[in-house]
């Protein structure tokens, strides 16, 4: 196990076994959005992204919570300044589209509230876990006159379909993890006491992967829905052939012969 030099202590980050681990670490403010809860994951990226030794990064919150969105006594401050308040939410924004862009897998593993901002990161991750009992999933804006700023206008409809996602925004009501699952939030539910290590054991199972061939499924598959099926089917044809034509694929195609793991660099 090996720790990057942290960034403060709104985020704990560390990498064990191929896997970037990312804590949320603001427990006693409900892990909320601040900027160096923010300031924290760039840095944890930076440093997991610059590792070729990280194949894939593992995000959850300390305590009993994931996360409760922005934090509100920062947003009200910067209200009083229209540029810091742009500032603010384009930070959000970027971090959330740093965990899709990003060569690496990104799985969040839901350890309790997940609202607001923190139904927003969520999903702004490939694969999601969530406690079976306490993990509870919704958006809370429209309770306070608020809009999401994290995205959710754009990536909730995009999940789970216009009319669930203009339900769950105007109501305000919470899914549990069973019927978050359901709507396709959600990819695994697991025991609550359990949610770390079946969690982990994910991610060290995909650790073992390609690291080039999981930043290529992932890359192509998300830019593939921003464009029409003719045009990914062609970018999927030259994505093959330049796999085929790579080490990975040798050493994959290696391991298979010889009845081995493969051991990809």
């Amino acid at each position: 196990m090996r720790r990057p030099p942290m960034s403060g202590t709104d985020v704990l980050y560390e990498i064990t076994d191929g896997v970037g681990c990312i804590t949320l670490n603001r427990p006693d403010k409900f892990n909320c959005i601040s900027t160096g809860l923010m300031d924290g994951v760039d840095a944890a990226m930076d440093a997991f992204e610059a590792d070729d030794n990280v194949r894939v990064v593992l995000l959850t919150g300390a305590g009993k919570t994931f996360c409760t969105g922005a934090d509100l006594d920062e947003v009200m401050a910067a209200r009083q300044d229209r540029p810091a308040l742009a500032k603010f939410i384009s930070h959000i924004h970027s971090m959330l589209r740093r965990f899709e862009a990003s060569p690496l897998p990104v799985v969040v593993a839901v350890n309790g509230l997940a609202l607001a901002g923190g139904i927003e990161i969520m999903m702004a991750c490939d694969v999601a876990f969530a406690g079976r009992d306490k993990a509870k999933i919704g958006d809370q804006h429209a309770q306070y006159g608020l809009i999401p700023g994290g995205g959710g206008t754009q990536r909730l409809p995009r999940l789970v379909g216009l009319r669930r996602a203009l339900d769950l925004m105007f109501t305000n009501r919470w899914l549990d993890a069973g019927e978050a699952e359901t709507w396709g939030l959600v990819n695994y539910v697991v025991d609550d006491d359990d949610l770390a290590e079946e969690s982990l054991a994910y991610c060290r199972n995909l650790a073992q992967k390609s690291r080039a061939g999981l930043a290529a499924m992932k890359q192509w598959s998300r830019q593939g829905l921003e464009g029409t099926l003719d045009a990914g089917l062609t970018m999927e044809e030259d994505l093959v052939i330049d796999g085929l034509l790579g080490p990975d694929v040798e050493e994959g195609l290696a391991a298979f012969q010889a009845r081995r793991a493969p051991n990809f660099s």
